[in-house]
């Protein structure tokens, strides 16, 4: 397959509400054999993790991926060509792009809708030699776990629960926790918390909270710890990595890392993120690690993933162009002078290409990162902003075309400006998110940065998405050149503002509630802005032939609320005001209109489109001389879906089946 636009195909598989995509490389040819090397190891690294994550999900994952896996490769392709087989795929395939039995976004457990006794009679089918029962289980006790967790739905129903009034650690099915409850894990980690620390290390960031024998521990995730045989692999090919770095400060980056692997010790951890975060000159960068904290309903627990990439020069110029601007955001952010920063530090800001994604990152991926998370690193060190190019750029083509625009908005004149500025103001946002808004404001002294607790994560992305639309209607951005005229930015406040209110919707089964927390934030800004913004007459959802339309009537009057409630978000924040947290998340974000929500859907529905894509990796080939040297590595784009994820169970799986 050639690496051109005009021959790539960005569709690989579509399956219940999923599109599988793909992503392409470019450029990659053109970095130097060394370069290229390197990415390779760390690659391989970067795959060597999955187990990991679906272990952290869901303990029983493990064994539920492996008996389904089992499932599909005993059976010939005759039996296959059925339709309860075809659902059994279909369950199958949501399993392996969730990294579990639980929704990615929703985190509701995921529904098999092929009958239970269908399913028996392929389990039953497999070799029991096949099949991964654990030490002194037998068959018949195995086949009956194995249905029950997947077709009671009351069992584990929520992988991570954000419930108001509810124990937010028992009522989770994630594996981070054990036998404690929720009193007890804050109980835990308060104790190990010293209020006067000004550089406090991210304390539970990588290890399971457990209670045995009445005695709650720590298992940390390291080399002969928790999951030591998947990081044995990382730590192997990071060694690998280490002979092809760049320069002197990558390589002791990497070391680093390995130490941390090695050791568990979280203060090797800031060390590393420190080192990560100065090292602004190597175009090949990655992330590998317990890293984001989102499937933690007390916020403290990293998930394992990683992304390997390399820098996007020409688009650069634009994230360097706000990162350099950086003090002048803060400087003139609508929000209280005490909440601000007097000097914002090293925010570097880079548009980057991606080689290979793992796993929380993969399939579905992030199209922005602001990192590290480590809030008096930001504050001293700077942070790392990154936009991922290549995945906006294939999410792009994929939706060209698709009938969405004329559906849902207003009139041509919507769709013409969305078409016309759309792909440019949507990435200039994620840039602003990313560069500027997560790391724009401070904490105020003594407040921790755990203060909201399961609202936190809700309110970050509250604030970092607001700040990004204040400013993008600034008129800096044309003085600069960053929009070519002050028209632009209004594809980006129309298409938030129906994101927020009514389409996001389509990723919401009818009846359920919003639990995602990037979601919740978009429902929050846009509801909190539309009650406002209605009462000023400068917004109002208008019915026309039964459809819901939103109508922006001045979009002037709409910064000026985006300016308020980003005030307000950042005062949250910096006071670590949990009741006024509660109170606006609870109010706007949580909470979906019936009526509009079975509209959307319906509407939605004709239309044919999946509401989640994600993303099959690369493969790349090491290509020999005569003599047994490398010579080159060469990017390929042919592996199917299926083909990867099996491939991936069967080559990049090490862990037990229960850790």
């Amino acid at each position: 397959m050639q690496n051109t636009t005009n021959t790539f195909d960005y569709h690989v598989d579509k399956f219940a509400d999923i599109e599988i995509l793909r992503y392409r490389v470019t450029g990659f040819e053109a970095l130097s054999l060394q370069q290229k090397q390197l990415i390779y190891h760390l690659s391989e690294a970067a795959q060597e993790g999955r187990d990991i994550l679906f272990d952290q999900h869901y303990e029983h994952n493990l064994c539920i991926r492996r008996t389904l896996e089992a499932i599909y490769e005993t059976h010939n392709e005759t039996e296959k060509n059925v339709e309860e087989f075809n659902a059994f795929e279909i369950y199958l395939k949501r399993v392996w792009f969730s990294n579990g039995i639980h929704h990615h976004y929703s985190t509701d457990k995921l529904e098999i809708t092929c009958s239970k006794e269908y399913f028996t009679s392929l389990l039953k089918k497999v070799p029991v030699s096949l099949l991964p029962l654990e030490k002194n289980e037998t068959i018949d006790s195995f086949y009956t776990k194995i249905i029950t967790l997947i077709y009671n739905p009351e069992i584990d129903k929520k992988r991570v629960n954000l419930a108001d009034n509810q124990d937010l650690i028992t009522s989770s099915a994630n594996h981070f926790y054990k036998n404690v409850t929720q009193q007890e894990a804050e109980d835990f980690y308060n104790g190990l918390q010293d209020s006067s620390d000004l550089q406090p290390i991210s304390y539970g960031l990588n290890s399971c909270l457990v209670k045995e024998n009445g005695i709650i521990k720590e298992k940390t995730w390291k080399l002969n710890g928790m999951y030591t045989a998947a990081i044995e692999k990382i730590i192997y090919h990071l060694s690998n990595a280490m002979a092809f770095a760049e320069n002197s400060k990558q390589k002791l980056i990497i070391e680093k890392l390995i130490a941390f692997y090695q050791t568990g010790n979280l203060q090797t951890f800031d060390e590393y993120s420190i080192l990560w975060v100065k090292d602004t000159s190597s175009e090949i960068d990655f992330l590998n690690g317990f890293i984001e904290t989102y499937g933690d309903p007390l916020g403290r627990k990293g998930s394992w993933e990683a992304i390997v990439n390399f820098i996007n020069k020409e688009a650069t110029q634009r994230t360097q162009t706000i990162s350099n601007h950086a003090q002048w955001f803060e400087k003139h952010s609508p929000v209280n002078e005490k909440f601000k920063k007097t000097s914002v530090v090293g925010v570097s800001a880079k548009v980057i290409t991606n080689a290979m994604l793992g796993g929380d990152s993969y399939p579905a991926t992030p199209i922005g990162i602001n990192l590290p998370n480590s809030n008096w690193i930001r504050e001293v060190h700077g942070s790392k902003s990154v936009t991922i190019d290549n995945m906006m750029e294939a999410y792009h083509h994929a939706a060209s075309g698709n009938g969405f625009n004329e559906e849902f908005m207003w009139s041509q004149h919507e769709c013409e400006l969305t078409e016309k500025y759309g792909y440019i103001t949507d990435k200039l946002h994620t840039d602003l998110h990313e560069c500027v808004g997560h790391g724009s404001g401070k904490m105020l002294d003594g407040v921790s940065p755990e203060a909201l607790k399961a609202y936190g994560a809700t309110i970050e992305e509250t604030r970092a998405d607001l700040f990004g639309l204040y400013f993008i209607a600034d008129p800096m951005m044309v003085e600069i050149g960053l929009l070519p005229n002050m028209d632009a930015y209004k594809a980006e406040y129309y298409r938030f503002m129906l994101n927020g209110l009514m389409t996001q919707l389509v990723r919401i089964k009818l009846g359920d509630t919003i639990e995602e927390s990037h979601m919740r934030n978009r429902q929050l800004i846009a509801n909190w802005v539309f009650e406002k913004g209605q009462k000023q007459k400068c917004i109002e959802k208008r019915v026309q032939n039964n459809k819901t339309y939103i109508i922006i009537h001045d979009y002037v009057a709409l910064r000026t609320l985006f300016g308020e409630l980003l005030a307000e978000i950042q005062r949250i924040k910096s006071e670590g005001d949990y009741t006024a947290a509660k109170y606006l998340v609870e109010k706007y974000a949580i909470q979906i209109d019936y009526s509009l929500h079975k509209e959307i859907l319906e509407r939605y529905t004709a239309l044919d489109i999946a509401p989640y894509k994600g993303f099959v990796n690369p493969t790349y080939e090491q290509v020999y001389n005569e003599y047994g040297e490398v010579i080159d590595i060469v990017p390929h784009y042919t592996e199917s879906y299926t083909e990867q994820m099996l491939r991936y169970s069967k080559t990049k799986s090490y862990l037990p089946t229960y850790n």
